[in-house]
């Protein structure tokens, strides 16, 4: 039977699977999930093993909030021999479709983790097998179909596809990005993850450059102000407590002892609003939905801290919050939310407004 594999943060396959049904039965296409708690991922068998392509092409993988990569199988489950792997491979495949890339794969666990080392000694001869025999394109090709092979063991790999303009670009949607020594906590990862995922790369050089004016929400000691920093902006870091002196004596930061909830910049010349502040979601989406109305900013990078249970109820709960701010003043908007790999219990969610607020 086809399935649709999905990557997530291991302890979040409830969430993950019950994200991808309903999104999959709003485009009438059913089936019943399989997860195992703290595997990181889930499989949604479908009932009509044609429909694999149709729910790629139908639901863009941004819309997913706990899903960082997915896959169509082509196969179940192979055993591989303990010679011949790449063989047994290429052989499982056939030669009926020709695909851009080969990824590598595992499960976000310990035991993935181990399986990474024989993953990489093998992805070269089966590149180059799977090249001899033209079912991997010489050129990569951003718009031709993924080739993914998921290991569970080293005699064990699961076969599938995802459509190149769908999918994510990191092997298992996964970004490794290097935690930077002048950062003073590691949550400045979460940030420049997010900038990652959500701006476009081409856009950055007018959404996210320096000069620009920004503002930090709770943001002691700095690991958010950090990232605002060295992109040259400058920021007003709003936090009772101390901010790392590292940051201060750049002269970019401006710190004001305010309480979040009650700070209101004095001009409107702030592009990034940002905010992991420690507080209930449904306040947090509040605040943000008041800041882009009111014009205080012009683009919004927040978190949303999740609850022990009903986790993604409370996710789609707040960004309704927002959406029908946003509706109530009938302005266009985008809004975006994932479950980014720095993240935890917690959903980055980014937001602006594409058309202005009209005035009564």
């Amino acid at each position: 039977m086809t399935a649709v594999v999905l990557y997530c943060r291991p302890g979040f396959e409830k969430e993950c699977g019950a994200e991808i049904q309903e999104k999959a039965s709003w485009n009438e296409v059913y089936g019943y999930l399989e997860l195992t708690k703290n595997q990181g991922i889930v499989y949604f068998h479908l009932n009509n093993s044609e429909e694999g392509e149709v729910l790629m092409q139908r639901i863009p993988l941004k819309r997913l909030i706990f899903t960082r990569q997915w896959f169509v199988t082509l196969t179940d489950k192979i055993d591989l021999p303990d010679y011949n792997r790449v063989e047994a491979i290429v052989e499982s495949l056939g030669k009926e479709w020709q695909y851009a890339d080969l990824r590598m794969e595992t499960a976000d666990t310990n035991d993935g983790k181990a399986l990474s080392k024989f993953c990489r000694k093998l992805a070269v001869p089966l590149r180059q097998a799977l090249r001899k025999e033209k079912i991997l394109t010489e050129k990569h090709d951003n718009e031709g179909a993924v080739l993914h092979a998921l290991f569970f063991s080293g005699s064990e790999v699961i076969l599938g596809f995802s459509l190149g303009t769908n999918t994510s670009p990191h092997v298992m949607g996964i970004p490794r990005l290097k935690f930077p020594n002048q950062a003073p906590s590691r949550s400045t990862l979460k940030l420049d993850e997010a900038f990652l995922y959500f701006i476009p790369k081409d856009e950055w050089e007018t959404r996210l450059t320096s000069g620009l004016n920004a503002v930090d929400l709770g943001a002691a000691p700095g690991g958010w102000t950090y990232q605002l920093v060295r992109r040259g902006m400058m920021v007003t870091s709003i936090d009772n407590g101390p901010m790392a002196e590292s940051l201060m004596e750049t002269g970019q930061v401006k710190h004001r002892m305010v309480d979040g909830f009650k700070y209101i910049p004095q001009k409107q010349n702030v592009h990034w609003l940002v905010c992991d502040m420690i507080e209930k979601p449904d306040r947090v989406a509040k605040l943000m939905a008041q800041w882009l109305l009111n014009g205080y900013c012009k683009e919004a990078m927040f978190n949303l801290k999740l609850p022990m249970k009903g986790r993604y109820a409370e996710v789609v709960k707040d960004l309704q919050i927002l959406k029908d701010a946003f509706s109530e003043y009938n302005v266009k908007y985008e809004l975006f939310a994932k479950h980014l790999y720095y993240d935890r219990e917690e959903v980055t969610v980014h937001a602006r407004l594409l058309s202005p607020v009209p005035i009564f």
